[in-house]
């Protein structure tokens, strides 16, 4: 199960995907054109000149934010908004916050902001009324233990073989327990995530497969789960987008900044930070 929709990758990012999964993507539009001098900071055309104007929704979630302040700079989404803030040119005094609510920051017409980030899964039918920058995160898979199961605290897939594991039917979170951790026991397959949830709850589970953003959702509502840790890349993973205005003058630039943040390690060292050691979601090897 996703945590907003179902996924689908950017055009920037079809060759990258494309390795990923072992299904071609879906196609998409053509990344916006730009000029190499298009991109400064005195040449974008933002909402306000000299400012970016960054939305997300209230409240903001951990761990993409950290304790509801979007300006702090703390939780990966905050820290990645400053870092394209920066490939564009503003400094972190220039970047402007305001509260957007997600149903409205992807609802048709103009938008106050110049994007916004707020784990925007990236789909053709939202591509017909917004733009999207290339993705900046690829959702990975999960396993959502309780704590006193006898697979909380392993770290490796090999500590996985034996455990009774479940997952909705049809799911990338199914392909993930067949062909990554390939468990001894025949995975449970269930109609929906909350059919699955309740199975852990009652035991018949010692753990759940999800994407990681739907396992930080279950560990937040039920305390005594714990994230055991990230699976490796299986599928087409569901991508999340900053969101823009459609047809906004602003989405190849952020486009590339999103692109150089990618090739430069930056996002996957912030993926490192906030998803996998600050909110305790290692990736099982």
């Amino acid at each position: 199960m996703v945590r907003r929709s179902t996924s689908v990758a950017l055009a920037t990012a079809t060759v990258l995907l494309a390795a990923l999964a072992g299904c071609a993507p879906v196609q998409q539009p053509a990344p916006t054109p730009v000029q190499d001098n298009a991109c400064t900071k005195d040449k974008l055309k933002t909402k306000t000149p000299g400012k970016l104007t960054v939305a997300t929704d209230e409240p903001a979630y951990e761990p993409w934010f950290s304790d509801n302040l979007p300006a702090s700079g703390k939780g990966f989404e905050s820290a990645v908004a400053y870092e394209v803030a920066e490939q564009l040119g503003f400094a972190r005094i220039d970047v402007q916050w305001i509260r957007v609510r997600f149903e409205n920051a992807i609802a048709p017409g103009p938008k106050e902001f110049d994007f916004d980030i707020n784990q925007f899964s990236i789909t053709q039918e939202r591509q017909r009324v917004v733009d999207f920058s290339a993705p900046y995160y690829l959702v990975r898979q999960a396993v959502v233990a309780g704590k006193d199961s006898k697979i909380a605290g392993k770290t490796t897939l090999a500590a996985l073989k034996d455990a009774k594991l479940g997952a909705q039917v049809g799911t990338t979170s199914y392909q993930a327990i067949t062909d990554i951790i390939q468990p001894t026991v025949k995975p449970q397959v269930y109609n929906s995530n909350d059919d699955a949830k309740k199975a852990l709850q009652n035991g018949q589970l010692d753990g759940l497969v999800v994407d990681l953003p739907t396992a930080f959702s279950i560990t937040s509502e039920l305390t005594d789960t714990t994230v055991v840790g990230q699976l490796p890349q299986v599928g087409l993973p569901e991508a999340f987008g900053l969101v823009l205005d459609k047809d906004s003058p602003l989405t190849g630039c952020v486009s590339m900044a999103v692109d150089a943040l990618r090739e430069n390690g930056t996002l996957a060292e912030l993926e490192k930070t906030w998803l996998a050691e600050v909110a305790g979601a290692t990736e099982l090897t």
